[in-house]
């Protein structure tokens, strides 16, 4: 009948739980139980500078209402607030403070951890000794039932470290460093940083920490610790790390008598490490370890204005001015290339502390010094034509100097030279003197080439007339020959009948002759005997008297005159005529003997 009143009147079900001293608290959630007042019991009040009730005092309660049914709670005397759990999500952290609890002492800053279920059981956290303040343990990913009148939680993402990357740490709790350190020694037994307290038991130290996280998945308390994301130390191809440790125990020189400009450490020593890191990804703290990357291979400086190479280590240098012997002032660049043996890096870098050191203490005086020492003892148009001989010497010279620095000089090499506008102008107008003079030659032996090669075409288009003529010579001569081969063969001919007609005429002559000689003879001998049988007178008239009849010849002449009578008028006449025939006779013979061909031999 109450409860139907009540409700008739407006109070809600709650309202009616609550008069009779009954909670329900839900499942999800924690009765979190806060005492108004006491009755009956000697220390009614909290003593001074506590929040949270330990034996029933006024105020807040440190025991919690579980889920469920709870009676005798009379809203006069307890006020019961209904809170959700605390869930902590996937990918995130619990980072904890508390309200109450003993104060801080020592020097700390996070409140040491105590067991406390995770922060679920305020009375054992405070009975255990439980520091109010920041915590130095967390709350890992979860769902917690936690009295939120004692402690506050806060979410905080989970450390994600990717790799080729490396966590610096700095811690805010520890011991503090010694005096001249810069970050804490490593230390076991703290899971990475991730078991706050047993970092602070093991004696670690507050601040920086030699110590790096690698790639991973960290529950770090960002109250212990903040982790600050880099990345790995590489030390490139063609290169040497050469590691100078800030922390570690003092080290020892190992270089002995032969090297006095620096020391040389062993590994994990304080200073310049002896051997040096070959090509590849370190886990390296850059905050307490320096790690130089010092080239191995050849590396070319220039001394040029707005020219510079990848590494930079020659950007601040510049063309070289350089006065000569006869006062003029020049610019040359000048490119030098070194090289730096493995070895040999760390100590060059225990002497310069980097490479841009050893640039500008070093190669940049003693480059410009030699040439600026050479080019006083020249004058520039000297200088000009003795290029290759200045750029042998410098590399002979700069080498031997660069040795003592435990650097080798590859080679050196002479650049632009710039010589001045007057000195430029006058050497440009001789060479353009000497360019046209070229040019004219050039012309002129064009003009012949060209004459030349207007003789060939004229050539070459009478070339078919004179290969006409030529062969027309040849022919004509070859007919020559011919013909005078057919002579000769026909003289050889006519020689060879000649001889043979001369032979025959002559044997014929000469039996002709025999034959006439026999004749001859024979005739003679018979005249004689005729003559014997008669005398001259009568022979002589008798044999012109045939002769006459067989000549034909007239016996009287149509005229004939006499000188005189006498007796002897008749033989004078016979002998005339004898004579006459005879002489007749003679010439005949004569004739024929010219016509005969043994007369013309």
């Amino acid at each position: 009948m109450l409860l139907g009143a009540l409700l008739t009147l407006g109070f809600g079900y709650k309202f009616f739980i609550r008069i009779i001293g009954m909670v329900i608290v839900p499942n999800d959630g924690v009765g979190v139980v806060t005492k108004k007042f006491t009755i009956g019991i000697k220390n009614s009040t909290l003593p001074d500078g506590k929040l949270i009730a330990l034996a029933g005092e006024a105020g807040i309660q440190a025991d919690t209402l579980a889920p469920g049914l709870h009676l005798w709670l009379w809203p006069w005397q307890y006020s019961i607030d209904v809170m959700p759990f605390i869930t902590v999500e996937e990918g995130k952290i619990g980072v904890v403070e508390s309200r109450d609890g003993v104060p801080l002492s020592g020097g700390r800053v996070l409140a040491r951890q105590v067991d406390c279920d995770s922060f679920q059981n305020a009375r054992a956290f405070l009975q255990n000794g439980g520091q109010r303040g920041p915590q130095i343990a967390l709350i890992p990913p979860g769902t917690y039932r936690i009295n939120t009148g004692l402690f506050t939680v806060s979410d905080a993402p989970v450390l994600e470290i990717s790799d080729n990357r490396v966590g610096i740490i700095t811690t805010k709790e520890g011991r503090s460093l010694p005096t001249g350190e810069i970050a804490g020694i490593r230390v076991d037994g703290h899971n990475a940083y991730q078991d706050g307290e047993a970092f602070v038991t093991a004696g670690g130290f507050k601040g920086l920490q030699e110590q790096v996280l690698l790639a991973g998945r960290y529950f770090i308390n960002p109250q212990f610790a903040t982790v600050e994301l880099v990345d790995m130390t590489e030390v490139p191809i063609a290169h040497a790390g050469v590691v100078i440790a800030y922390v570690g125990e003092a080290g020892k020189d190992i270089t002995g008598e032969s090297f006095r400009h620096g020391n040389l450490v062993e590994k994990g020593k304080k200073g310049v490490w002896a051997e040096p890191l070959d090509p590849g990804r370190y886990a390296i703290n850059p905050r307490t370890h320096r790690v130089v990357s010092v080239p191995t291979a050849n590396v070319v400086l220039n001394w040029a204005n707005d020219k510079s190479e990848s590494h930079k280590l020659d950007e601040k240098l510049s063309t070289i001015t350089v006065r000569s012997s006869d006062g003029f002032r020049f610019n040359l660049d000048v490119s030098q290339i070194i090289h730096i043996p493995r070895n040999d890096a760390p100590k060059v870098i225990a002497r310069f502390g980097s490479m841009v050191n050893l640039v500008t203490q070093v190669l940049e005086p003693t480059i410009g010094n030699y040439f600026r020492n050479a080019a006083q003892n020249s004058d520039v148009i000297e200088f000009l034509k003795s290029r290759s001989e200045r750029q042998a010497d410098a590399k002979k010279q700069i080498g031997e100097a660069l040795d003592d620095y435990n650097v080798g000089a590859v080679d050196t090499l002479i650049g632009d030279i710039t010589p001045p506008d007057d000195l430029m102008k006058t050497l440009t107008d001789r060479k353009i003197a000497e360019q046209e003079r070229v040019t004219y030659e050039t012309q002129r032996q064009a003009e012949i080439v060209r004459k030349e090669l207007q003789q060939a075409k004229a050539v070459a288009d009478t070339q078919a007339k004179v290969v006409d003529s030529e062969r027309s010579v040849a022919i004509a001569e070859f007919a020559a020959q011919a013909s005078i081969k057919r002579a000769e063969g026909e003289a050889r001919a006519r020689t060879a009948i000649a001889e043979a007609d001369a032979n025959v005429i002559k044997m014929v002559g000469g039996a002709e002759a025999e034959k006439t000689q026999k004749i001859g003879s024979a005739e003679a001998s018979v005249i004689k005997q005729k003559v014997e049988a008669t005398n001259r007178e009568s022979f002589v008239a008798i044999e012109v008297a045939r002769a006459l009849a067989a000549s034909g010849q007239k016996l009287v002449p149509d005229i004939m005159s006499t000188g005189g009578g006498g007796s002897g008028g008749g033989s004078t006449i016979i002998e005339m005529l004898a004579a006459s025939m005879f002489n007749d006779r003679l010439k005949a013979q004569a004739a024929a003997a010219e016509r005969s061909p043994a007369s013309k031999s």
